[in-house]
């Protein structure tokens, strides 16, 4: 009736009156229970409502129902986190009943959806509760972790701390739960067996009482830990978005260059001593290893909470049981406790180490992987594969140090529990004189002269030691874990609070910001007044650190064009970096200042162009609206309309990872649309004709630059070419080579006059400012197989189905094992075997020593015997132990050196079009969180998976000897256990996959953002950014809530399972077995640690195939398209090649084996010492001629160089006697000596010699402190040099090289022309005579005083012969080209003088 009633009531008042209502009846039904069920179970009592007759079972059985079963099984009411925006689509964990939630019930659907798939895919998983949700997550977390939304400064622990308060809460109260619990079955044991040792004599409670709480116990046990486990869980998957998304956000603040050795774009680098911290390797590491291992700490509250609470309820049970010896025990637990606690501090130091060794390689790999290409066409493979080698050498060092510890402390961890023993079993047989023969201290007192009452004293005592064995070797490997955890958190931490960030960007809490702040500039001016910046703190008094002055004020005219000029490396990049807060302040003067209005916006157009890995038009409109009108005119003005027309998809073409399918050209032109598209006021574009060829160049100068859709705007030009721009500008600033100000004004003719440099570049550019293009993109776009236009460039990660396969395992077993497999896992299972032995010889030991007390008089039982014994089997088996560990330790560094040796191979011999279709960010994953399983879980689950197993089938043996009725229930339980683990392991095995791969996007997009991370920041677009992390977080945390969820659906119902065996083996036991008391004790003990094993085992078991997805994704790298390796028969002559003749012989070509031809059987002939030039309109041939030339694609045909057919030369050896220099050439970290010279095959004077002959020291004097020597530091990819350096460097390393054949791509775009003229001279002049040079030319007076031209037309040859011959045929394809040209008589000038 009351129920009824609340029917009627408001909807916002009924769960709460039905919340009191249940919690009423469920008082009376513990009443109840108390007064009628529970005299049941005793000798002495009756139920107190026999009166009522069957009325009061009745009465109980209605309780029951509607006070348990009702509320149970009742689904709940979904509340949304926010009611205004609930979610679309509801988890089904949201509204699942408790009954539901604790046994994981609402998982079923899923289950058996994924047994009639052959795949789960990602959309058919459950959607994402609303307190998953990043954004929910981040506006629960950030207040207390991000100093910039209010959190105070301090370690990240507390800050997650106060986070998750609630949840610890609930998890600490869990835990005390699982402590009481864990003492019901030891407790009912010992009842039990007292029970039958005196045949219920003053017994006074039923046996079935004791027996039921064997079901109880461990299923409170269960419940509570499965529930610990989901909160657990829960918030670890949460704490994974958290701090990814913080990681995130934080890294959009760095000065990012600030911790390499200088910064990108910086004009000059001195050397400098200062070591670069591999900033970009640690932030990999930090989302990947080191957040793992933060949130693999989560399980903390054990080692403080749980696992001391346990130990000391151990000790209080051994007390009632052995009296004062317990104490003993706990004096040897205290007096050797000190040891784990050393070996903790060890193994963080070490792991410390480790964790730097990690970012180090990592730091490799990224930079190998972003620079392959180059790597490829060098013929670097070997070398750099030998430079990541040492340093996983490095890093497997400390790997074996921290192993090698983790074995003492997991000895230490076993002697402790097994001192305690022996020392309290001495103490109590030695010192007190007492008999391990009565139930207890307690029960002797009771019931004296009793005899056979051994077995409830020994067993019960052992299994309260064995309990307390497992919490102090659980609490030591746990210690060892959140060891780890707290190192990662230390890292994180200083990474919040010690990384420079830009100086605008500091919390206002931040004492030290700069006074940029304090002294603002006039409203609206851009501008500086008397200003200096570095690019470092730690610049700040280095001499040879560069340093922009601007000395006085420099107004940026508003609405025109500003141009910025000045000789290459004279800091023209970096004015604009310091106008973007890119740079530090510092103030010269008190009324320094620096302004930039951001209110209308600002686009910037970096010199190296930033692309994302999406479509053409995502690019460009970049998180704008679309105006097709507005978006057709850029097109337009930029140049790009010829070039969509050339992608069957048009502007939906993918660009690939940084732009891959694009040409430096389109690349350049898509950043500067992008600009002038955005809605931005102010327009900052850096060198953005430097990648164009003049025609281009004239294009954008005339309908761009001078178009409608910059009118009124502000811009800020960089350039090299004042002749095309100079008409154009309003304002002047005019630069030097030491970062000062020459000039600035409105007069550009000034500004030359000023500037001697740039006098003598004018005079030169004038002569080339109307030379006609000749090519354009040359990328050749192939079609897909089937002939869509998708623009799919990046292929999805393939999705492996079914189980993992024997061919990964094997990947594994083979480099675990060496050249011996079968040796190493006989010794290994045996030394397991002896273990495990030793261990049961130790449990059947003790309880002999105490059946010796009824057998012979206790005078005559010798203890120090007894003692003694089971010393040496101690010391056996730790002999056995220590032997083993060592032995398989071997084995697991030899797999992870040899596995992550195979995968470097395989990256680094994969081919360019695999590399097309393989985002960097995968290949990092491979190489951290993918080796991080071969380093860790895999070998650590294969041990344990190995010793269960064979600790399983010798307890199967000896419950068989001892008690044969055991042996078919135990098969019966494996079996069960063993169907609910592969129903279970379908669904896992896809939802882990789906989670793996879910984890790439996430780092693809952090990549992707450090690497433009100027851009974005100058776009204001940082909000757009981590609203793309957070989607990309979410989908990610969709499969791996699910896949945390399932492993606990497995768990209940093997803990249930086991239980119910458990539970029933004592009841027949007791009720339906004439076994005496001893036989009992040590059957049910085997058994239930049988039962407890077969359990573990399918949980390892699945959790190994799950963690052995990371050997499957490796193994997939593995088999990936390989280049063709090296051969005995491919190797040359050492003089070859002895000259540069070059022989083509019908050459065919293309991207792909399935692919179009984009070459057709094309022939010609190159003699030594020739300069050739090669022209062709886009999509020519021009590129794939090139890498057909260095076997970069697949090709038909011969290609004879200096004799020698290349197709059965060694590919890297092929490669290291050609030279290519790209458009964007790429440099390694390390000193400019390094870049030049990598393999120290040279001396410092030939080197010297190459930068000088490169035109390097026509850019800097000897008296000046910042020039580039040998000794100078290079960041990853040249980042903290100009463009122009960069090619200059390439063309240095191409000298030094000294290659026969030297591939120029249009290599000095970037370089102002008094050095290109210098540049070229020296290629004309310091080039060895047979020296052969075959240039890709951009502009047509590059090749005009080429011996030879080829001009490609669709993939064909249609013209080879001198410029004088080409012109002088009639309607030829290259006289027209020439003719075409403004600058005809010019061009033709050249061949006369020629």
């Amino acid at each position: 009736m009351i129920l009824s009633f609340g029917s009627f009531l408001n909807i916002r008042w009924q769960p709460i009156f039905s919340q009191h209502c249940f919690l009423l009846l469920f008082g009376s039904l513990l009443v109840n229970v108390y007064r009628n069920v529970w005299p049941l179970a005793t000798y002495s009592r009756a139920p107190a409502d026999t009166s009522d007759g069957p009325l009061i079972w009745v009465e109980l059985v209605l309780l029951t129902f509607v006070a348990v079963i009702i509320p149970l099984s009742s689904p709940r009411q979904y509340k949304p986190i926010d009611p205004k925006k609930p979610t679309p689509e509801v988890n089904p964990e949201q509204t699942a009943s408790l009954l539901s939630l604790a046994v994981y019930a609402f998982l079923d659907p899923l289950l058996f959806l994924a047994a009639r798939l052959p795949h789960l895919g990602h959309d058919k998983l459950f959607p994402l509760a609303d307190y998953d949700y990043s954004k929910n997550i981040t506006k629960k977390g950030f207040p207390h972790l991000d100093v910039f939304q209010g959190a105070r400064k301090g370690h990240i622990f507390f800050g997650l701390m106060r986070t998750y308060r609630y949840e610890y809460t609930t998890l600490a109260t869990l835990v005390i739960i699982q402590v009481v619990a864990s003492f019901f079955s030891p407790v009912a044991i010992r009842m039990i067996l007292d029970y039958l040792e005196t045949g219920g004599h003053n017994a006074k409670i039923k046996p079935w009482f004791w027996i039921l709480c064997l079901f109880i116990g461990p299923m409170t046990i269960s419940l509570a830990r499965q529930w610990y486990i989901f909160v657990a869980t829960r918030m670890l998957v949460q704490t994974e978005g958290l701090l990814t998304q913080l990681i995130f956000e934080h890294s959009l603040r760095l000065r990012m260059k600030a911790e390499a050795s200088d910064r990108p774009d910086q004009p000059t680098n001195g050397s400098t001593t200062r070591k670069a911290d591999n900033l970009v390797g640690k932030i990999n590491n930090l989302v990947t290893t080191d957040t793992t291992n933060i949130v693999d700490a989560r399980d903390f509250l054990f080692v403080v909470l749980y696992y001391p609470l346990q130990i000391i309820l151990c000790i209080v049970f051994l007390y009632q049981v052995l009296g004062p010896s317990s104490f003993i025990g706990l004096a040897v637990i205290l007096a050797l406790a000190p040891i784990p606690v050393f070996m903790a501090k060890l193994i963080q130091h070490v792991q410390r180490e480790r964790m730097k060794m990690t970012d180090s390689r990592v730091q490799a790999v990224t930079e190998t992987c972003n620079v392959l290409r180059m790597v490829k066409l060098f013929g670097w493979e070997s070398e750099m594969q030998e430079r990541i080698a040492v340093r996983r050498t490095d890093e497997v060092k400390w790997l074996w140090k921290r192993k090698v510890y983790d074995m003492i402390v997991e000895t230490v961890n076993f002697l402790i529990p097994a001192l305690t023993m022996l020392a309290t079993y001495a103490a109590y047989t030695i010192i007190w004189k007492e008999k391990l023969s009565g139930a207890s201290i307690f029960v002797n007192q009771l019931r004296r002269g009793l005899k056979n009452t051994q077995a409830a004293k020994v067993f019960s005592s052992m299994s309260v030691l064995a309990l307390l064995r497992v919490s102090l070797q659980a609490s030591f490997q746990l210690l060892s874990t959140c060891v780890e955890g707290k190192v990662s958190l230390d890292r994180l931490t200083e990474f919040m609070q010690n990384t420079e960030l830009l100086d605008f960007l500091r919390p206002s809490s931040d004492s030290t910001v700069a006074s940029d702040f304090e002294n603002r500039p006039p409203p609206g001016a851009i501008g500086f007044c008397d200003a200096q910046f570095v690019w470092s703190k730690d610049s700040i008094g280095d001499a040879q650190a560069y340093t922009l002055r601007i000395d006085g004020e420099l107004l940026f005219k508003q609405g025109g064009i500003n141009l910025i000029v000045g000789p290459t490396g004279s800091g023209k990049t970096s004015l604009l970096m310091a106008l973007l807060g890119e740079m530090h302040l510092l103030p010269a003067r008190p009324n320094c200042w620096y302004g930039l209005p951001r209110e209308n916006g600002i686009a910037y157009a970096a010199q190296e162009s930033w692309v994302q890995n999406d479509t053409i038009r995502g690019n460009i409109l970049f998180g704008s609206q679309y105006d097709e009108e507005r978006y057709k005119a850029v097109l337009h003005q930029c140049a790009l309309e010829r070039d969509l027309e050339l992608f069957e998809a048009g502007d939906m073409t993918e660009v690939g990872e940084k732009g891959l399918s694009l040409s430096g050209g389109q690349k350049a032109r898509i950043t500067l649309a992008r600009a002038v598209y955005s809605s931005a006021q102010i327009l900052l574009l850096d060198d953005i004709l430097a990648a164009l060829d003049v025609h281009t160049s004239i294009w954008i100068v005339e309908r761009c630059l001078t178009g409608h859709l910059v009118k009124g705007r502000t811009i800020i030009l960089v350039t090299h070419n004042i002749a095309l721009t100079g008409h154009l500008s309003n304002f002047v600033v005019s630069m030097n080579s030491d970062g000062t100000i020459v000039s600035q004004g409105t007069d550009v003719s000034v500004a030359i006059s000023k500037n001697l440099k740039l006098a003598s570049e004018l005079q030169v550019s004038e002569e080339s400012e109307r030379i006609v293009e000749a090519t354009g993109n040359d990328k050749e776009i192939s079609s897909p197989p089937n002939g869509v236009p998708t623009g799919k460039l990046v292929m999805a990660e393939e999705i492996q189905q079914g189980h993992v396969t024997w061919k990964a395992m094997k990947l594994f077993f083979s480099s675990l094992s060496g050249n011996h497999p079968i040796l190493f896992f006989m010794t290994f299972c045996l030394g397991s075997l002896l273990i495990d032995l030793s261990t049961m010889a130790q449990t059947y030991f003790v309880g002999y020593w105490g059946s010796q007390y009824v057998e012979h008089d206790p005078d005559e039982v010798n203890p120090f015997f007894y003692i003694g014994g089971f010393s040496l089997l101690l010391v056996a088996l730790v002999s056995a132990h220590l032997f083993t560990c060592l032995f398989y330790l071997h084995g697991n560094v030899r797999s992870s050196v040899s596995i992550h040796k195979q995968l470097i191979i395989a990256i680094l011999g994969t081919t360019f079009r695999w590399l097309d279709e393989t985002p960097i960010s995968r290949i990092i994953t491979r190489c951290t969180q993918d080796i991080r399983a071969v380093d860790g879980p895999i070998p650590q689950l294969t041990a344990v998976l190995t010793e269960f197993t064979l600790s399983m089938l010798s307890k199967v043996a000896v419950i068989v000897f001892f008690s044969p009725v055991f042996f078919i229930p135990a098969i019966l339980v494996a079996i069960i256990g063993g169907c609910i683990g592969n129903f279970y392991l379908k669904a896992q095995l896809s939802v882990k996959r789906e989670v793996s791969t879910a984890k790439a996007p996430v780092l693809a997009h952090f990549g992707a953002a450090i690497a433009g991370l100027t851009s974005i920041r100058a776009y204001g677009a940082q909000d757009a950014f981590k609203q793309e992390s957070l989607k990309r977080i979410d989908f990610y945390t969709r499969a791996a809530r699910v896949s945390w969820n399932l492993n606990r659906w497995m768990a209940v119902r093997i803990d249930i399972l086991g239980t119910a065996f458990t539970t029933s083996l004592a009841a027949y036991l007791v009720y339906g077995s004439t076994t005496n008391p001893t036989g009992v004790g040590f059957s049910l003990s085997l058994a239930a640690e049988f039962c407890t094993m077969v359990l573990y085992w399918v949980r390892i078991f699945n959790h190994l195939e799950v963690q052995a997805n990371s050997l499957e994704r490796i193994q997939a790298y593995l088999e990936s398209e390989q280049e063709p390796k090296p051969k005995e028969g491919g190797v040359p002559p050492a003089a070859w090649p002895t000259s540069g003749h070059l022989s083509v012989e019908n050459l065919s070509a293309r991207y792909s084996k399935n692919g179009p031809n984009v070459l057709h059987n094309i022939s010609f002939e190159v003699k030594s010492g020739e300069r050739i030039g090669v022209v062709g309109r886009t999509g020519s041939g021009k590129s794939s001629l090139m890498l057909s030339l260095l076997q970069c694609i697949v090709v038909e045909g011969d290609v004879f160089y200096d004799g020698i057919n290349t197709k059965n030369v060694n590919l890297g050896t092929l490669r290291s006697k050609i030279t290519i220099i790209p458009q964007i050439p790429e440099l390694l970290s390390g000193t400019l000596r390094r870049n030049l010279d990598p393999f120290e095959q040279h001396d410092d004077a030939t080197l010297n010699d190459a930068l000088r002959a490169s035109g390097l020291f026509s850019l800097q004097t000897e008296d000046d402190e910042k020039r580039l020597t040998l000794d100078s530091q290079i960041s990853s990819g040249g980042s903290n040099l100009s463009v122009g350096q960069r090619q200059i460097l390439a063309l240095a390393r191409a000298m030094v090289r000294e290659s026969k054949l030297l591939i120029l791509d249009e290599a000095t775009s970037a370089i102002d022309y008094k050095t290109d003229t210098i540049i070229q001279q020296s290629l004309r002049h310091e080039l060895g005579k047979d020296v052969t040079i075959i240039t890709v030319a951009h502009r047509l007076q590059t090749i005009m005083d080429a011996d030879r031209i080829l001009v490609l037309d669709a993939g064909n040859i249609v013209e080879y012969d001198s410029p004088a011959a080409l012109l002088a045929k009639t309607a030829g394809t290259f006289k027209s080209m020439v003719d075409e040209s403004s600058d005809r008589e010019h061009l033709y000038s050249m061949v006369q003088r020629g």
